[in-house]
């Protein structure tokens, strides 16, 4: 009885502390998008939704999402630059290169009203990612695309975010790419990033190069040796990995973690939307602007033993709901860890997690690498 009330205090404890952090950086996450929503507001709630109406008939045409390669298209091959970074015995008597790679990203928006604007950021024509092979070099072993977050990107936050000595004992090499806007693609302008934006146009071009720099990666690896691919992501990243898994299939298994899994959800839960009746209309008509891009809008393009999603059970960035939503979906299964979306307390159940189900569907060996 006692060690029972003993831990059911610590989850409280635990679940008051990783809320409070939560709550306090979506304040601070949100001021620092104000000057993009504030330039995106028009005068009232009905011009709005119109607006999002508009953008809707822009994406809207059902040919979009019944062929996912009319929005999305094949990118085509790419040679990446590698720069050498270092060598060091991250997994234990493993030694581990680290490469930065860097190509184009030939990107053309598919709106043209966009390309002015999005074209306008020189920095996010170069695609990046920095990568981690181990034991074999380039080629011969799975490769894992690990996604970041929202105003992620950032290499030292990337290597301290993700436990590549841990994967790479398991077999697994890895890659970390940059999504558009982010880190060396943000350029220096300041402020946040271009995407995802208030303008749900920007948003859903962001996601279209998003998935061309990512199937041009992924195909460079298959090509280098890699036997599978996969992908995973946090928050933005999870949304993103979701969504590349319903358009692509040259991804071989997927793990979404606390993931955003609706824009206009996350919309609604955080204020962005009007009030009562109104409100509801907005949140409709924000779900259809983006629904091109959405990871709720085709179905898993992976047997549904291939996927997990994680869920953070004092999510207050992207909360439980997402993570429900998203494996619902899939079908697949939803694991829930007991931190929060910042504190992640508990996330080696998720990391754990992912290593059984590549175990059980053969990708790598049931016994960590030495």
């Amino acid at each position: 009885m006692m060690v029972s009330m003993v831990s059911t205090r610590w989850r409280r404890v635990v679940g008051a502390t990783v809320g409070a952090v939560d709550r306090a950086l979506a304040v601070a996450m949100h001021a620092h998008g104000t000057r993009d929503r504030a330039r995106h507001r028009v005068t009232n709630d009905n011009a709005r939704i119109a607006e999002l109406d508009a953008i809707h008939r822009d994406y809207g045409d059902r040919a979009l999402l019944e062929e996912a390669t009319s929005y999305f298209p094949s990118p085509g091959a790419i040679d990446p630059s590698l720069r050498g970074v270092r060598r060091e015995a991250r997994a234990g008597r493993m030694a581990v290169d680290v490469w930065d790679a860097a190509w184009p990203s030939p990107f053309v928006p598919y709106l043209d009203a966009v390309a002015p604007k999005y074209l306008s950021r020189i920095e996010n024509r170069t695609a990046r990612a920095r990568l981690f092979f181990g034991k074999t070099g380039f080629g011969g072993r799975p490769v894992i695309l690990a996604l970041h977050g929202y105003l992620g990107g950032q290499w030292l936050l990337e290597e301290t975010q993700w436990p590549l000595a841990w994967l790479a004992r398991r077999g697994l090499d890895v890659a970390i790419p940059l999504l558009p806007f982010h880190a060396l693609r943000r350029g220096p302008a300041g402020g946040a990033p271009l995407f995802p934006s208030a303008d749900p146009r920007i948003t859903n071009e962001g996601f279209r190069q998003a998935v061309a720099d990512l199937v041009s990666l992924a195909r460079w690896l298959r090509a280098r040796g890699a036997p599978y691919v996969g992908v995973m992501g946090m928050s933005l990243g999870g949304y993103t990995a979701a969504l590349l898994a319903t358009v692509s299939r040259d991804i071989d298994f997927v793990m979404s973690m606390i993931p955003l899994a609706s824009i206009a959800d996350f919309a609604r839960e955080h204020g962005r939307l009007g009030v009562g009746d109104q409100a509801d209309a907005e949140y409709a008509a924000l779900d259809r602007a983006n629904w091109v891009v959405s990871p709720l809008a085709r179905p898993l393009l992976l047997p549904s033993s291939r996927a997990l999603v994680v869920a953070a059970e004092h999510d207050r960035i992207t909360p439980v709901s997402h993570a429900l939503r998203l494996a619902t979906h899939f079908g697949c299964e939803l694991l829930t860890v007991p931190g929060g979306h910042f504190l992640q307390i508990g996330r080696g159940k998720a990391f754990r997690g992912l290593a059984s189900m590549l175990e059980r569907e053969g990708i790598v060996s049931p016994r960590p690498v030495r």
